[in-house]
């Protein structure tokens, strides 16, 4: 026979309340890791397009429009960029209100490379408006 002593029903409702609030923080982060996904995707293939499409400009092919690389380019980096940042937004969002339930770390990894995902894609929209790149 076991001699563990019997949780109470309050000792069991904060065991499975603190359960819940880890699983929400997780379900958190995954969908920050998605946002994440989401746009390094578009920064990359926006800066990928204005790359390619620019090549081909130099090698005189003709383009409907000069700007037409530099437009394509923005507007997928920029679009990128601004879902991370909305990302970002509703990850802080989301960990505020679970701050109130329990003692959760703001700045987890995932955190941290969504910050620098939107750094690279303001840098890279800069260089793009500015044909640093």
């Amino acid at each position: 026979m076991s001699s563990e002593p019997v949780k109470t029903s309050n000792e069991l409702a904060i065991e499975r309340t603190d359960l819940a609030a880890s699983r929400t923080r997780m379900a958190a982060d995954r969908s920050l890791m998605a946002w994440i996904r989401t746009a390094l995707s578009m920064i990359s293939f926006g800066f990928t397009i204005y790359k390619l499409l620019e090549g081909f400009q130099q090698s005189g092919q003709l383009l409907p429009d000069s700007n037409t690389p530099r437009t394509v380019g923005l507007f997928l980096t920029g679009l990128g960029t601004a879902s991370m940042l909305m990302g970002i937004i509703e990850y802080w969002q989301r960990l505020s209100r679970l701050r109130k339930r329990g003692d959760f770390r703001r700045w987890t990894p995932s955190l941290v490379i969504a910050v620098i995902m939107s750094l690279t894609g303001a840098l890279l929209f800069v260089s793009i408006i500015r044909r640093i790149l």
